[in-house]
């Protein structure tokens, strides 16, 4: 059976020399102000996965309110939910990802988070598709006060689709 999620993060920007994206550390002028890492990409990534199985969201399983989870490495929590999603069998189909923001510009960082991504999620890099896009100026990341993402993923069983109708 295939199944689809989608997942949505977003953080502020706070103090700090570098954001987490992708599970790639890149130089910026702020940080982003989270309970973990703030990896916006990674977090909208995870409820995705959840969100496909059935199993809720990132703060039901790393809450906030607990401080084992306070300055969390993001690519740990997507190793975790990934582990969740091959214990029901499953494995990526694709995955395709968005950034939304005016800076940092994701161009010059886009493969290494394709690539970082796929080895999170035992993918190859050709599942994954990073894409960022601005909001011309409007609204909360316009202004540059913070960073969203967007996640889709496509789950099937192995073998792809024709083995779920098997």
């Amino acid at each position: 059976m295939l199944k689809i999620g989608q997942g949505f993060d977003v953080h502020r920007f706070g103090p700090g020399d570098h954001i987490m994206l992708g599970g790639v550390r890149l130089p910026h002028s702020a940080g982003l102000v989270a309970h973990s890492d703030g990896d916006v990409l990674l977090h909208a990534l995870c409820d995705a996965l959840l969100g496909a199985i059935g199993a809720g969201d990132i703060g039901q399983h790393f809450p906030d309110s607990e401080a084992e989870w306070s300055g969390a490495d993001s690519a740990a929590l997507t190793e975790h939910v990934w582990s969740l999603v091959r214990a029901q069998g499953l494995q990526l189909g694709n995955a395709d990802l968005t950034v939304i923001g005016e800076r940092p510009r994701v161009g010059p960082h886009r493969e290494a988070i394709r690539a970082r991504v796929a080895g999170l999620l035992q993918a190859r890099p050709e599942q994954i598709n990073i894409k960022a896009t601005t909001t011309e100026a409007m609204g909360f990341t316009g202004r540059r006060e913070g960073l969203a993402a967007m996640a889709v993923v496509l789950l099937q069983p192995p073998g792809g689709p024709s083995a779920a109708a098997g």
